[in-house]
């Protein structure tokens, strides 16, 4: 069990909504926080770190992903493309997913993550390629115990095809038995119940246009059976609107409604097309939005109204989405471009950095069911910091806000060291549990291997 004592910190964080502490120390005993103070008493058998040119922050929470994706990022032919062409594109080189592109991509997503300051992350996987022997959910927990991350993915799901009017091949998606069979072995396997575990368990029907109600409504009664969290993506564009609207003659959110996916146990990913009463149900249903800012510019989807969903008292917290349409995972930068893209909609006091720092941290952790757990540096709570250096050129003169520094400031996002469950995952700028260098190699490997077979 790993003992940390990180000394005389420039500036620490501890919320969102509390003072900055200036020359504080923070101990570590195991996987929580055991103290916070100045000039803490050094004791035999804590690792030591010198923080004084630093910022320390909760780790951020990431809610939205698909680490596959890391494999077909900036492809040529669907830069310029909308949602439905990008997709249709990109499926057929996804169908090609064995193995090693899962475990790989995977490593690849989860290092950008913890690098950039990232402790808890879930992945929303809902590829299943006929003919793979392995199993995605497996193979990604492998990877995230590998590298330390604190892991929550959805058992995503997809069962209309393009000939049911769907738009995936038909050799990605599965019969609503496999997905539901599939999603149970999944919660029994891997998902643990307790206050800060690593491992959690979500369900993702992944959307509207690429599931049927009844796999809605089934994953909904499944998960609320084992109490575990629910998840989709929703309201993203007006093309999915109007497809939903021809094949159930219900907007998004009646469906939803319609298979009881909504409610204090359900986030949806993107949620930029609601009406001002759908605002008010997600209000009074205590559902979650996981605002994706860099992906919905680069697709042109829109810009999400996460001011006043916040004003309304809605949990927003932020996710990278998938690599294939930001095309990285990079947490601050994200942080960044929610502050910024609100700020073009509603003016330049619309979202403050803290709020952005709420939004990546409490928030989050409330959308992935570590509410009173994590998302704060607090003595009991869950070890998970960020600890970045801001003595360096890029923020010389940027230091009256230390903490907003970090987000209006600066030309490299990664952290000096990620700490996860009580671990170092990065140290000194390195990854721990991985060789870097092997998984870039791998990752570009595997993704020609891929772009040349579709």
């Amino acid at each position: 069990m790993s003992k940390i004592h990180i000394k005389n910190i420039f500036c620490l964080l501890t919320s969102y909504d509390e003072p900055y502490q200036f020359g504080a120390d923070v101990k570590i005993n195991g996987n929580t926080i055991e103290e916070i103070g100045k000039n803490l008493k050094e004791e035999r058998g804590y690792d030591t770190i010198d923080a004084s040119g630093c910022v320390v922050t909760p780790g951020f929470v990431n809610t939205h992903h698909h680490f596959y994706q890391t494999l077909t990022r900036n492809v040529p032919q669907v830069q310029d493309a909308k949602l439905f062409n990008w997709l249709t594109y990109l499926y057929e080189i996804w169908k090609n997913l064995d193995e090693d592109a899962i475990y790989y991509s995977s490593l690849l997503a989860m290092a950008e993550l913890m690098k950039t300051g990232c402790t808890l992350s879930t992945d929303h996987h809902y590829v299943y390629p006929k003919g793979m022997n392995g199993d995605p959910m497996a193979i990604q927990f492998e990877a995230a115990d590998r590298l330390g991350l604190r892991f929550s993915p959805t058992r995503g799901s997809m069962c209309l095809s393009k000939k049911d009017g769907g738009l995936p091949p038909d050799s990605v998606v599965q019969t609503e038995d496999e997905i539901l069979r599939h999603s149970e072995e999944c919660i029994k396997k891997y998902h643990d119940y307790s206050r800060l575990s690593m491992h959690r368990i979500v369900l993702a029907p992944c959307s509207p246009f690429s599931v049927s109600a009844s796999i809605m409504k089934e994953s909904s009664i499944l998960a609320r059976k084992y109490g575990v969290k629910l998840h989709t993506h929703l309201c993203e564009t007006k093309d999915e609107e109007n497809q939903c609207l021809d094949m159930y003659g219900l907007r998004p959110m009646e469906l939803m409604e319609k298979c009881s996916l909504i409610g204090n146990d359900v986030f949806y990913a993107h949620g930029i097309y609601f009406t001002d009463k759908e605002l008010e149900i997600l209000r009074d249903t205590g559902t979650t939005i996981a605002h994706c800012p860099s992906s919905n510019m680069r697709l042109g989807s829109g810009i999400c109204r996460v001011k006043e969903m916040l004003d309304m008292g809605i949990n927003v917290s932020l996710g990278v989405d998938g690599s294939a349409s930001n095309d990285s995972s990079d947490m601050l930068g994200e942080m960044r471009m929610a502050l910024m893209l609100q700020r073009v909609k509603y003016g330049s006091d619309s979202l403050t950095a803290r709020d952005v720092f709420r939004m990546a941290t409490i928030n989050g952790a409330k959308t992935l069911g570590y509410e009173g757990a994590l998302g704060k540096i607090k003595e009991g709570f869950g070890a998970d910091l960020a600890i970045f250096d801001v003595d360096k050129l890029p923020y010389a003169g940027a230091l009256s806000d230390p903490v907003a520094a970090l987000l209006f400031c600066g030309t490299n996002h990664e952290t000096k060291h990620t700490i996860i469950n009580g671990e170092f995952t990065v140290r000194n700028g390195k990854l721990v549990g991985f060789d870097e260098e092997v998984i870039k190699e791998k990752a570009n490997e595997i993704s020609r291997r891929m772009l040349e077979k579709a």
